[in-house]
Order: C-alpha cells, then structure tokens, then sequence
C-alpha cells in the first residue's frame, strides 16, 4: 500500500502515471483532502497486483473526486470510464485526455473504443472504475438503480476481480440540485467489498444471460455496503430508470 505522502509515485509493476496525470494529482488532491473529511473502509480487499476492476454507485458529480482520493491515496490510481461529451469540453475534455481517461461514446460507431480501451487497462494492470449506474441515481431516496453490464462484461473478459464500492456523502458537498457546500467539509464514507463471486460465470461463454447475473450480483454487493454506511435496510426492490418506477431486483443466479 502507498503512503499518502506518495500517493503519485510509481507503482510497481504499473503503467507510469503520465505527467497530467501526476500534476493533476498534486493539483486537486490538496483541494479534495480540505473539502472533505474521510470514512474509509476495505481497503485491505484491493489486489497487491494486476489490475482490476472497481463498480461504485453515483450519488453526485463530486463522486469521480471522492472515489479517486480513496483509491489514489490506497496505491490504485484510478481511470474512469466517463461520458465523451466531458471530452469534448474545451479544457476539461483536453485534460481528461492527458489524464488518460476513458471516454465512453454512447450509441455511435466508437461505442466500442471504451472497451477496448479498459480491457487494455485493466490487463496492463491498472484500476478501472464504472459506475455501472451511468448517471446519478434516479431513486428517490438515493438507493443504487438496475446497473447496466460494463462492468460485469468487463470483468468476465479479462478474468480480474471486480470490487464493489458503496460510497455516501459526496452529496453533502455537492448536491443534485447543484448547491455547493465546501463550508460543512462533509464525510465521504468509503466501503470496498471483497471480490464479486464471478468464477462460475467466467467458466462458460459471455452470454446476455451470464452478463444479467454478474451484473446483478455486482450492484447487490454494492446496495448493501450502501444499506451498511446509512444503516438502513435498502429497498426490496431497485429503480428502473427506464420505466421510472421501481421494479423486482433482478435474480443474481444462472437460471439453467
């Protein structure tokens, strides 16, 4: 594990952090650490090596910080699968790239190049992290939705674990509605749950049906670490955002 004094430095048997990426560090870090006040969790689940692959709710748009100062400051410097349209701003979008982020370009003949790109990520032995939600949730109370397979089809291809992370309190900082409150230096509650059990799934061919199970086995670990760091039962069902309404929570095994 790297010290938080060394929290960009080289990581052995690691990709070398470009130098955006280390300069954003030294930028943003600082920022994030007097914002914020930290609860973290599992860290102790993260892999020695190789690379993996971690699945977090979306709470805020202050997520990407909180959950990159967890896993930078615990020696995986995170890449973030993340809309294109953020690459297509004007500086943001030129310092993702630098940053060696991955943009993900939805429903368009480069719909692919994401993950390709995470594959070659993950198997080059760097952190990838989806948020297999895609947007903030829509639940009215803030529960994780229905996930889509990214992250599930992700794992299953280049058989790295794929970690779990319930994360609470980036809206306290910045809310959905916008509101910014960088005077209440909230908790950012950090949980890492051991691997998702995939092992059976990875034995056969990556099927619709398989990437269905992972999927909802990984956003069942994910709602309940969630459910853990608020102390609340989570709901017996989970938001479809789709039909704006909750529906069954998906069966999380291989139905024949």
């Amino acid at each position: 594990m790297v010290g938080r004094s060394g929290a960009w430095a080289a990581y052995p048997g690691r990709p070398p952090l470009s130098l955006a990426y280390r300069n954003a560090v030294r930028t943003v870090r600082p920022v994030v650490r007097a914002l914020t006040r930290q609860d973290w969790q599992g860290m102790q689940h993260l892999p020695r090596e190789g690379g993996c692959v971690v699945a977090a709710n979306h709470i805020s748009h202050a997520d990407p910080f909180a959950v990159a100062h967890f896993l930078l400051d615990n020696g995986h410097p995170p890449f973030f699968l993340g809309k294109a349209s953020l690459f297509e701003l004007p500086v943001l979008g030129r310092w993702l790239g630098a940053c060696e982020q991955i943009p993900v370009h939805r429903g368009s003949g480069r719909a692919a190049d994401a993950y390709r790109d995470a594959v070659a990520a993950v198997r080059a032995g760097r952190c990838v992290v989806i948020m297999p939600e895609s947007t903030i949730t829509k639940d009215p109370q803030g529960w994780p939705m229905l996930g889509k397979t990214g992250a599930a089809r992700l794992a299953l291809e280049v058989g790295a674990p794929v970690l779990p992370l319930a994360q609470w309190g980036a809206r306290e900082l910045l809310d959905v509605d916008g509101t910014f409150r960088p005077w209440r230096r909230p908790v950012m509650h950090m949980l890492l749950g051991p691997p998702v059990p995939l092992d059976d799934l990875r034995d056969q061919p990556v099927s619709a049906v398989a990437l269905r199970a992972a999927t909802a086995r990984i956003m069942a670990a994910i709602t309940a670490g969630v459910a853990q760091l608020r102390h609340e039962e989570a709901p017996t069902d989970v938001w479809d955002q789709t039909s704006g309404r909750r529906v069954p929570v998906p069966e999380q095994r291989m139905n024949g």
